[in-house]
């Protein structure tokens, strides 16, 4: 196998390093202030329908475990697992947003998704 060690690089050019380009300006990589205190409400709602439903779906499952509501077993595994899927990120998305709410450090309203 043989190797190329005698190949002759050139640099490129200073404009596609962004070197030099002061005056530029690129809002995907905005973080002013401002962004970090926007609170998002259609993010913070759903986090909530979301933690509801699961909560509601994790209750159901347990009355036909312990047998308080009629069904079978399949139907309790089921809304388990439903309510397991929406619970957990409807109360890790309400758990940043009440600590951004209270001002605790390292929790931003800029963490929760649009």
């Amino acid at each position: 196998m043989t190797s190329r060690r005698n190949i002759n690089y050139t640099r490129l050019a200073v404009d596609e390093d962004n070197v030099g380009r002061e005056g530029t300006f690129d809002p995907r990589f905005d973080m002013a202030a401002e962004r970090f205190d926007k609170v998002p409400w259609k993010s913070i709602v759903l986090a909530l329908f979301l933690l509801l439903f699961g909560c509601v779906l994790l209750l159901l499952s347990l009355f036909i475990f312990t047998g308080h509501m009629g069904g079978d077993r399949s139907q309790a595994y089921g809304l388990f697992g439903l309510g397991t899927l929406t619970f957990l990120p409807g109360f890790y998305e309400t758990r940043i947003a009440y600590y951004s709410w209270r001002g605790a450090q390292g929790y931003r309203f800029a963490a929760i998704p649009g």
